[in-house]
């Protein structure tokens, strides 16, 4: 499997890489200069299960920022850096523990030098991150266009570059909006490299529509034992790429812990508000350690059984409800005390 052959990259106190545990990540969404709000919602994303957070750096006021972004969070930061390589130094000087630059937007090889020399001597990490968006003209002339191909090409290039001024503590990104190109960019890459790849599916969207294709794009790729660190992009909150990212990890088999809710897609024989008590339980377990699947039904006469794989669920009828444990009906429950009989025995749960 190519993630238990990558290189081992020390991110903070977080290392990936080796067949260390795939890492969640998000970017905040605040401004960087806005030290008590982006403090604020990298705490919110701690608490929801981020492990490593990015947050841009468009200025010397952001870079100075993150002193003391870093003294209030409990987990890495990395500065993302756009084009001013003067930006990703003074990022790195004021505690950054990983960058992200793009080396061709950075500018000539001596500003590259200048970034690589004081990530070296600091042994901070550098993401070298290439978007189907910022292919070089000459790449895309050569393969006809936006190619799979040539995003490769184009950040192995940045990758030797680096190499060549004396540096590896890499780690790579590859990203297209584009699901499929994006699948095939990270498998031709995993052949070619043993850096850590961070995956993602960029500028996916929406809630909606971002969920989609980064379950797609994302269960592709690590199904393949391909990724190392992963970001589910949405507009929106960040706070929901974390559920996502959990979730979609979950789903794979690469990460336990968490409580798994599955519900009954609603039909004719539903007697109780069964939308909204799925939504009610689903935010009512997420502050629980336990790793058990939860069901919520909406039949009492065949909820029990088609929930055969739950540990633990409930099921609604006309004006009462059951409560079951590993398919057998623990009891009878009038319709509304069905959400607070769960969370009881959630308090209480016991194998």
């Amino acid at each position: 499997m190519y993630r238990n052959r990558t290189k081992v990259i020390t991110i903070g106190d977080r290392k990936i890489g080796g067949g260390n545990p795939i890492l969640i990540q998000s970017m905040t969404n605040t401004r960087t200069e806005d030290v008590e709000s982006t403090v604020a919602q990298i705490l919110r994303l701690e608490k929801a299960g981020c492990e490593i957070v990015r947050s841009t750096v468009p200025t010397m006021e952001a870079a100075l920022a993150i002193r003391e972004i870093k003294k209030q969070i409990h987990i890495p930061l990395v500065a993302d850096i756009h084009f001013d390589y003067k930006m990703a130094i003074a990022a790195m000087e004021n505690g950054a523990d990983k960058i992200r630059i793009n080396p061709g937007n950075i500018g000539d090889r001596d500003r590259v030098k200048a970034v690589t020399d004081v990530a070296k001597e600091r042994n901070i990490p550098i993401r070298v991150g290439v978007n189907s968006g910022s292919l070089e003209k000459e790449i895309v002339a050569r393969y006809g266009g936006v190619t799979a191909e040539g995003i490769v090409e184009s950040a192995l290039d940045k990758v030797r570059m680096i190499e060549e001024l004396g540096y590896d503590n890499l780690v790579i990104s590859i990203k297209s909006s584009d699901v499929l190109m994006c699948v095939k960019a990270h498998e031709l890459l995993a052949d070619k490299t043993t850096y850590p790849l961070h995956v993602g599916i960029t500028e996916s969207g929406t809630v909606a529509s971002g969920n989609i294709k980064s379950a797609i794009g994302l269960g592709l790729i690590l199904h393949q034992g391909i990724g190392d660190t992963i970001r589910v992009s949405l507009t929106g909150d960040p706070v929901e790429e974390i559920k996502s990212a959990k979730l979609i990890l979950r789903t794979l088999d690469l990460r336990k812990g968490g409580i798994e809710v599955v519900s009954c897609p609603t039909c004719g024989r539903t007697r109780i508000d069964l939308i909204g008590l799925a939504n009610q339980v689903e935010k009512m377990v997420e502050d629980y350690p336990l790793d058990i699947k939860v069901a919520v039904m909406g039949c009492v006469v065949n909820g029990p059984g088609e929930a055969r794989e739950a540990d633990l669920g409930i099921a609604g009828g006309q004006g009462e409800g059951l409560l079951f444990k590993h398919c057998e009906i623990i009891k009878k429950i009038p319709e509304e005390q069905l959400l607070s009989a769960l969370k009881e025995e959630l308090d209480n749960w016991k194998e």
